[in-house]
C-alpha cells in the first residue's frame, strides 16, 4: 500500500524543490509518485477513503504520472495517465498525491 506520511514529513518532502503535489501541476507535467498524503484535503472522504480510492485506481507509490489534459473551467477535473492507463481526477484529490 502507497506509503503514509505524517503531516512534519510530509511539509519536509512539500519543502523539497523537486517535489510537488499533483493537484499543483500543469498540462504537459510529467513526474513519478513519491507519496499519497492524504490528511488535510477538502473533500467528502476520510483520508483513509480517499488514499483507498487512489491506490484503487493506480496512484500508487513509483508510477509515473502525466497530465494530458485540464477541464475548461479552472481547470478541474484533469486527465491523468498513471502507468498506461487514463484517469479523470478532481484536483482536490489529486492535492493528496506527491509527485517529483
Amino acid at each position: 500500500m502507497a506509503r503514509m506520511l505524517s503531516e512534519f514529513a510530509i511539509d519536509e518532502l512539500c519543502g523539497a524543490p523537486s517535489s510537488v503535489r499533483l493537484g499543483q501541476a500543469r498540462r504537459g507535467f510529467r513526474g513519478q509518485i513519491a507519496a499519497i498524503a492524504p490528511h488535510g484535503h477538502a473533500t467528502s472522504l476520510s483520508p483513509a477513503e480517499l488514499e483507498s480510492r487512489l491506490v484503487e485506481l493506480g496512484f500508487v507509490e513509483g508510477a509515473r504520472v502525466e497530465i494530458l489534459h485540464e477541464g475548461a473551467f479552472g481547470h478541474d477535473p484533469i486527465a491523468v495517465r498513471v502507468d498506461g492507463a487514463t484517469i479523470a481526477l478532481r484536483r482536490r484529490e489529486a492535492m493528496a498525491i506527491l509527485v517529483s
